[in-house]
């Protein structure tokens, strides 16, 4: 079978279009004939018909390919090589430097990260990078990491590193909106387990990071907190839905963030906003604390301005934790001889049909990049990837299907308070069959064992992170959201297999397009081997020239 993945084509809707769309999607009259348009569009009449013998497979099946070294060994954070000076922007090495330095203080670093949010929110246009900011909690964390650096105990490599976090996780003391008007009642008496574990890393945790609506859409258009704006180019999404937590990285807020990604949220925002992105394998950071939106495709993982930052946030966030009992049969993290820079014997796979579809910009960067990587002394392999249209059918069946189904409650209560956008598309899915959802469960054992068997004959497989860089933000959106089937399918084309099988990805930084807009390379592995992504992006970050976006600051001049 060759290359399947065809386009999806629907019209796009925004403004008062949209608010008549809804209307009618949501009525018992026209939704159900909406929803069988809607429903053929993105191929579950296909899927229905298709006959699958397989049983379902519900949860990724991912299990370590091999052998680990004992205990987990964290990265080390000093800059290896000569390139460090010339890295335009700052590291956490940098700010742990700057305050053993006493250049400046984790509180003078608080107030300037406070400073620059109500700058960049009186920009024209507002930024909106983040939905909540508490003063005081942000300068009381802040003096507590500066006392540990007078006294010469700080806790680590993160401490008084300012990370911010996505409004998908809890963060104690602020509500967890996920990008509504309305959830989120009470505030979180607790942190998300992953966000707890940086906090005791010592970092500074700077606010919730914007994002689009429940995680529902990849552009990050929110009408009830304003849309998160690329630094690259503030008429330009910043890819979503950690919309907030890329520009963040990318705007100089903090060189980590934390991300969550259902169907590429963490790599596709991280390409926009020429960001590192990573998505670790399924289970292997908790999910206790995050909204549990798409409990088979979620994974939390960080976004970074480096490959190292990635690894030490990673480092820090991962592991098992009993309070997610699917994150406790993982191995130990590995970062054993990951600076080494030669490459010699890493077999990169490659299917070429699939990697050329993409703007003209996005494939020339991603193929210089791999030919670097060949440079370095990696291998490139031609690959074959059978079944992408059913597999981006089963993808968006299965989140489609578990969003209506972790809302449904709220869908009852408050169906009026989310956007135009995401009504449209609670509404449309929940016509979806029980057994639609079961049948895109056969798809996924059949995409698990193919990777599978890939993996088998290459270390990584590579493809462009998106199918286009940063597309406008349309001032009819602003608003309602949009509906854009069309634009979603381009920009979502290369990030759903990792999701369904629950392979690692990353998307690391390719260069830039013709407008000045950035462009990532995505990276997939065999499960647990985020250390080999990481490895192969530092070895990338060297050879990749970076350049400062336009909104952007230093915390530390």
């Amino acid at each position: 079978m060759g290359y399947d993945l065809k386009p999806l084509k629907a019209p796009r809707t925004a403004g008062n279009v949209l608010r008549v769309l809804t209307a009618a999607a949501e009525s018992s009259l026209t939704g159900g004939a909406l929803a069988d348009k809607f429903l053929a569009d993105i191929g579950v009449v296909t899927l229905r018909q298709t006959v699958i013998d397989e049983p379902p497979t519900f949860l990724p099946p991912v299990h370590a390919t091999s052998p680990r070294k004992g205990k987990a060994k964290q990265p080390a954070v000093e800059p290896a090589g000569p390139n460090h000076e010339s890295f335009p922007f700052e590291t956490a090495y940098d700010f742990v430097r700057a305050y053993k330095s006493g250049r400046c203080t984790p509180l003078q670093v608080a107030e300037r990260v406070l400073a620059w949010t109500s700058e960049s929110d009186r920009k024209d246009p507002a930024m909106r990078i983040f939905i909540a900011q508490s003063r005081d909690d942000l300068l009381a964390q802040a003096e507590a990491s500066a006392a540990r650096y007078r006294d010469g105990n700080p806790l680590g490599p993160l401490d008084g590193v300012p990370i911010a976090v996505k409004d998908e996780l809890d963060q104690a003391g602020y509500r967890t909106t996920v990008g509504t008007s309305f959830l989120g009642r009470s505030k979180a008496s607790e942190d998300a387990e992953p966000v707890a574990r940086l906090r005791r890393a010592g970092a500074l945790l700077i606010g919730k990071a914007n994002m689009h609506e429940i995680g529902m859409g990849v552009t990050g258009l929110n009408p009830h907190h304003g849309p998160a704006r690329n630094p690259y180019l503030p008429s330009r999404a910043t890819g979503g839905s950690s919309s907030g937590s890329a520009a963040a990285v990318a705007a100089g807020f903090c060189p980590i963030a934390v991300g969550a990604d259902g169907g590429g949220s963490i790599r596709i925002p991280s390409s926009l906003c020429g960001v590192v992105g990573l998505k670790p394998t399924f289970s292997r950071v908790s999910e206790h604390g995050a909204a549990p939106l798409c409990w088979s495709l979620a994974h939390v993982g960080p976004i970074a301005v480096s490959a190292r930052d990635a690894a030490l946030a990673f480092s820090v966030m991962a592991g098992p934790d009993p309070k997610d009992p699917q994150t406790l049969a993982q191995p130990p993290v590995d970062f054993h001889d990951w600076e080494n820079g030669d490459l010699s014997g890493l077999r990169i796979g490659v299917y070429w049909p699939w990697f050329n579809d993409a703007e003209a910009d996005v494939v020339r960067l991603g193929k210089q990049l791999l030919e670097t990587l060949t440079e370095a002394g990696a291998e490139l392999r031609e690959i074959s990837v059978s079944g992408l249209s059913l597999l981006r059918t089963a993808h968006l069946v299965t989140i489609a299907s578990e969003m209506v189904t972790s809302n449904m409650h709220d869908m009852a209560r408050d169906s009026a308070a989310y956007g135009n956008d995401v009504r449209v598309n609670l509404s449309l899915a929940s016509r979806l069959r029980s057994s639609d959802y079961v049948q895109a469960q056969r798809v996924r054992t059949q995409i698990c064992r193919q990777f599978a068997t890939l993996f088998e004959q290459v270390d990584l497989i590579a493809t462009p992170t998106t199918g286009c860089t940063a597309p406008e933000l349309m001032p009819d959106a602003l608003e309602t959201g949009d509906s854009n089937l069309t634009l979603a399918d381009r920009i979502m084309r290369f990030s759903l297999a990792a999701n369904l099988t629950g392979v690692p990805g990353i998307s690391l930084p390719a260069g830039y397009d013709y407008q000045g807009l950035p462009v990532g390379l995505q990276l997939m592995a065999a499960p647990f081997e985020e250390v080999s992504l990481l490895r192969v992006a530092l070895v990338a970050e060297a050879r990749v020239a970076r350049r400062l976006p336009r909104v952007h600051s230093s915390l530390l001049e």
